[in-house]
This record gives structure tokens, sequence and C-alpha cells, in this order.
């Protein structure tokens, strides 16, 4: 296994910290649309619980899934800019 240089090892912080943060951010999105409108209407007990339970899973499953994507595009290498100054075959 080869040696993860400084650059490398700083581009994988930043790649995890952006996953986080834009997983955290994409969660409370989808929370906020599915339970939201427990805060906006008057509703019985059993379906503002249903729902606080639903955007619960639905943001939980939001946050699981970009990070995954983020995380495996990253590993792929289709998030890594190009060498410069190189050009790929065929261009």
């Amino acid at each position: 296994m080869e040696r993860r240089t400084q650059a490398d090892r700083d581009a994988v912080t930043i790649e995890i910290s952006y996953a986080l943060i834009s997983a955290a951010v994409a969660a409370a999105l989808v929370f906020g649309a599915v339970a939201g409108p427990k805060l906006m209407f008057t509703m019985g007990y059993a379906v503002e619980r249903g729902l606080l339970i639903a955007g619960t899973a639905a943001g939980a499953l939001v946050f699981v899934l970009r990070v995954a994507t983020v995380l495996w595009r990253f590993g792929r290498g289709a998030a890594r800019p190009g060498r410069p100054g190189h050009t790929s075959p065929g261009s």
C-alpha cells in the first residue's frame, strides 16, 4: 500500500466534512418537509407522532444515503480534479 501525502489526507478530511455537512442539511430539509405540517396545522396526537417518526426516518435515510454517495464518488475518483497540464486521451 502506498503512503498518502498530506494533500491526500487533507482531501479526504475535506471530503468527509463536506459529506457530513451536506448530509445534515439535506436531512434537516427532508425532516422539515415531512414533519413541518405538524407545526402548521392542528392534528390528532397519532398523526403528529406519525409525522415525527416518518420525518425522523426519512431524514436519517437521506443522511446515510448522502454520506455514502458523496464518499463513494470521491473514492472512485470522480470528485478529484485532473492533473494540471495533462490532457486525457482522446481530447
